[in-house]
């Protein structure tokens, strides 16, 4: 499977690009393909040292926040698209 992964502020910056593509095997989830992201780029820092979601951040499959879905575990199909935005803060 192909999905795409886009990075917002700082995410970006680390990765050297806005949107990737991203070969996927059948049966991933969004926190195994943001794990695998991790790894091949160390200056993204999704998760916390208990392996959760760092408090904040939002990521959205489908525009859809994966917390009001299956968290981590929600499963992805075949041109689905992950977003990752740091925490925003402003007034």
């Amino acid at each position: 499977m192909n999905i795409e992964l886009r990075f917002f502020a700082n995410f970006r910056e680390a990765v050297g690009q806005k949107e990737i593509g991203w070969a996927v095997d059948d049966g991933a989830t969004v926190g195994s393909v943001l794990h695998d992201v991790e790894a091949e780029y160390p200056e993204v820092d999704i998760f916390d040292e208990d392996g959760e979601v760092r408090e904040f951040l939002s990521i959205m499959k489908n525009g859809r926040d994966i917390t009001y879905i299956e968290g981590p575990d929600t499963p992805l199909d075949d041109d689905d698209t992950i977003s990752v935005f740091p925490p925003v803060a402003g007034g």
